[in-house]
């Protein structure tokens, strides 16, 4: 964790997670041999896997992802190969009540222990160097997903890898659903890349691909909603194969909240 001091007029922002030693086109991240809550600050994140009881998928604390002992398996786990940590969604797998699709993906927890619930005032930022190993379809990477406030299970946005190389940010319309879809990069299958999901002046997303910045407003039904951080592999796609999917490793995963 890095954490920094407290300045004149300024609030202390928190950045957790691991930055990976990277070089143009590949990233190298930390030790292949230890969990990924050794190369990565696990502490803020709890993991929900493609497994478990219809309509209710596992869910593993941030309590037992730490460590270089840390928890890990088929769907989530180290690369032997270059120590990235990678998460596998198959098409068929257990899903959420409000979604078809499977996911092994992080959401953003309180260091308490408590759910993530952060509302859009002040600056809060979520930094990714990935790449996409494997895809059927399209798998969302990067979620701002809707908290406290209201009855809506949407998210905010998405940030999807289609196949053909495409990156695409989908932004919600309004709390009740639609989303609107703007193209934000290229990046061919397996090539690392980065992006930063981030919300300004509590009315505006900001999001930079591998250095591009684009920015949307927040429409006003959202105000009232707090948020929270998301990112792993939730696949696009289903059907009945456990071998088909979507498998996304990640080399670098920062959070950070200020004011």
């Amino acid at each position: 964790m890095i954490r920094s001091k407290v300045l004149a007029g300024a609030s202390v922002t928190a950045v957790v997670g691991v930055l990976a030693v990277m070089s143009t086109g590949d990233a190298t991240a930390a030790d292949p041999g230890k969990a990924p809550g050794g190369n990565f600050d696990l502490s803020v994140w709890q993991l929900q896997e493609p497994v478990g009881s219809p309509g209710s998928p596992t869910t593993i604390p941030s309590s037992r992802l730490q460590g270089a002992n840390g928890y890990q398996d088929s769907y989530f786990y180290t690369d032997q190969r270059d120590g990235a940590m990678t998460f596998w969604a198959p098409e068929k797998g257990v899903t959420t009540p409000n979604s078809n699709y499977a996911r092994s993906e992080l959401r953003e927890m309180n260091r308490s222990g408590s759910a993530a619930d952060w509302s859009l005032a002040g600056s809060h930022k979520l930094n990714a160097t990935l790449r996409v190993v494997s895809v059927t379809k399209n798998v969302c990477v990067g979620q701002i997903h809707l908290g406290s406030g209201g009855s809506s299970t949407k998210p905010l946005l998405e940030l999807y890898y289609h196949s053909n190389g495409d990156i695409v940010l989908g932004t919600e319309n309004s709390p009740s659903g639609g989303q609107t879809s703007h193209t934000v990069g290229h990046v061919s299958i397996g090539k690392t890349w980065t992006y930063t999901i981030a919300v300004s002046g509590g009315n505006t997303i900001d999001l930079t691909v591998n250095g591009s910045t684009t920015h949307y407003p927040i429409p006003s039904s959202f105000f009232s909603y707090k948020q929270y951080f998301k990112a792993g592999s939730y696949n696009q796609s289903s059907s009945d194969s456990t071998t088909n999917g979507a498998r996304v490793a990640f080399y670098g995963l920062t959070v950070s909240h200020s004011g």
